[in-house]
């Protein structure tokens, strides 16, 4: 097969004469906010490594002491400003140069604006400087920020062309994190119709920073590519079918998924309003298990519910766990499609590592007919049968790309009327109870599962959603997070042919070749019930302790 060209692979979507001239302004406008100093050699550019996550630290154009800035997580950020051993100017400026390099990379941005983050940063440090205290708890943090959820005076999306405009406010989510002292810099990229586990919009594609063949996921895919190539410590995402755990889990970060309507989504930009089959919900994409918690912990501790009517003023509880055993379910497929090898050599790793332990109890967890439960949500994602969606694109003259084609089609996708969207919320409603009662009869607090059928899907294939989805129909918190572990062609492979359970899986084993998948990291994924968020981010500290002693 023909090698693709990196000037090809991270092309944007195309579309018609009037399309491409308005497209190119707005291509043109993010070029022109990339200062040339910050530039990688054409050399560079021309045909870089699959794996470029090692570019910032060797093209030169970094600093040590910036380079030294952006190992920092989150939550080591914050220490070092509250205790004036570092700058909010620093910070930001530092993250801020490396999100120009990771985007010439990975096409993860839509918009940048450090001088406008740098401006924020100052106000902060002389507020430190005259107060001699933190204006917030995030004070002075770099926060990253998905498309769709509106900055004050920067480019959003609501995924076409068609929608993408400046903001004239935040959105609530934002207009929190600014209110706690969080400097914002950059906006990420996301795919057409934002419902993709692929990241693919008007201003390129965005590439898996450890094997550019490969997604970044979707469709927080731009989040997860930055944050993997760390021009960002901590960024926001948003879920409704996967969005923040799968591309989490496809660039080696942490994700967590809130309960729907914990966190608020007042203001951000969306195609369908009015639409409530199902709920997206915004949470943290991040570098530890530490910052997801300290993310949660002072977004809810805003009490959202203060400002989004439609939030829930649903406190965080972190669960002490040293005073109970942990009882994990393990789930290594769900009945439907039994994921890549690499992801089977990580659960079972992490099955017998968890046995070991005397803090949790292990228990082989039995899915429940998640392919009833796929149905149903695939069905709830476009009532309309996709009409606004083409509607969208014809006025821009926007192309459809192969995803969205695929994502708006038959046999899940079609038309309703009125009774027919009561008889479909009917169906979820039994399906959740139905799920609920059998939660309860395996008794686990918590199940480890795959992410996704495999590790980072070969571009325009992710055509599976079945390991983030349900827990979306359910509205069942969860969180990805990585193994360790990177897929090795020497290993991963079938030891026999493996016999399809489905359609999708019979697909899903076509997209398989252990060479392909050469260095993608391979990631878990951690839930529980609605409402146990603290419980989740508790057992996730608890996992992956043990799975690293």
């Amino acid at each position: 097969m023909a090698t693709v060209s990196f000037k090809e692979k991270i092309k944007g979507v195309g579309g018609d004469a009037s399309y491409e001239a308005k497209a190119r302004v707005f291509q043109e406008q993010l070029e022109a906010k990339i200062p040339a100093s910050l530039r990688l050699s054409p050399a560079i550019l021309e045909d870089p490594p699959l794996d470029v996550t090692h570019i910032p630290e060797t093209c030169g154009l970094l600093a040590p002491k910036e380079l030294a800035i952006t190992e920092l997580d989150a939550t080591a950020v914050c220490q070092k400003i509250a205790a004036g051993e570092l700058t909010a100017v620093d910070a930001v400026t530092a993250f801020g140069k490396r999100a120009a390099i990771a985007h010439q990379l990975t096409a993860c941005l839509i918009d940048f604006f450090l001088d406008e983050g740098i401006k924020q940063a100052q106000q902060l440090d002389e507020y430190f400087r005259k107060e001699g205290k933190v204006i917030g708890p995030l004070h002075g943090l770099p926060i990253s920020i998905k498309g769709m959820l509106p900055v004050k005076g920067t480019v959003g999306s609501a995924g076409f062309l068609v929608n993408t405009e400046t903001a004239t406010e935040d959105c609530d989510m934002t207009r929190i994190l600014r209110s706690l002292g969080a400097v914002f810099y950059v906006k990420t990229n996301q795919p057409q119709t934002l419902m993709h586990l692929e990241s693919r919009s008007t201003y390129g594609r965005v590439l898996n920073p450890y094997n550019t063949d490969l997604t970044a996921g979707g469709s927080s895919g731009g989040e997860s590519a930055l944050v993997a190539m760390k021009g960002s410590c901590i960024g926001v995402g948003t879920d409704g079918g996967g969005s923040i755990r799968a591309p989490s889990a496809h660039c080696g970060i942490y994700g967590f998924r809130p309960s729907c309507r914990t966190t608020p989504l007042h203001g951000v930009l969306w195609y369908q309003p009015g639409q409530d089959g199902f709920f997206s919900s915004v949470g943290p994409m991040c570098r530890s298990g530490r910052d997801m918690r300290l993310f949660l912990e002072v977004v809810l501790g805003a009490n959202p519910a203060l400002l989004d009517p439609d939030a829930l003023p649903v406190p965080l509880k972190v669960t002490n766990l040293t005073k109970k055993k942990l009882r994990v379910g393990i789930m290594m497929h769900d009945g439907v499609v039994v994921p890549h090898p690499p992801t089977i050599r990580a659960l079972k790793w992490a099955k017998a590592k968890l046995e070991t332990s005397s803090e949790v109890e292990v228990v082989d967890y039995t899915p429940y007919d998640h392919d009833r439960g796929y149905s149903i949500v695939r069905e709830l994602y476009f009532e309309d049968g996709g009409a606004t969606v083409r509607r969208l694109l014809k006025e821009s003259g926007e192309e459809m790309l192969p995803l969205t084609e695929w994502v708006i089609s038959p046999p899940h996708v079609r038309d309703h009327d009125a009774a027919e969207v009561w008889k479909l919320r009917d169906e979820r409603d039994n399906y959740r109870r139905e799920y609920s009662d059998h939660w309860r009869s395996q008794n686990v607090d918590v199940v480890l599962c795959p992410p996704f059928p495999g590790t980072a899907s070969l571009h325009d294939t992710a055509k599976y959603w079945g390991y983030t989805a349900i827990w979306n129909l359910l509205d069942y918190p969860g969180t990805a997070f990585p193994s360790g572990f990177v897929a090795d062609p020497a290993i991963d492979i079938y030891q026999e042919p493996p016999s399809p359970m489905s359609a999708a899986d019979e697909y899903n084993l076509s997209l398989y070749d252990a060479t392909k998948f050469k260095g993608a990291p391979i990631s878990l994924q951690i839930v529980s019930r609605i409402y146990n968020d603290g419980l989740v981010l508790a057992a996730q500290e608890v996992v992956e302790r043990i799975l690293k002693s």
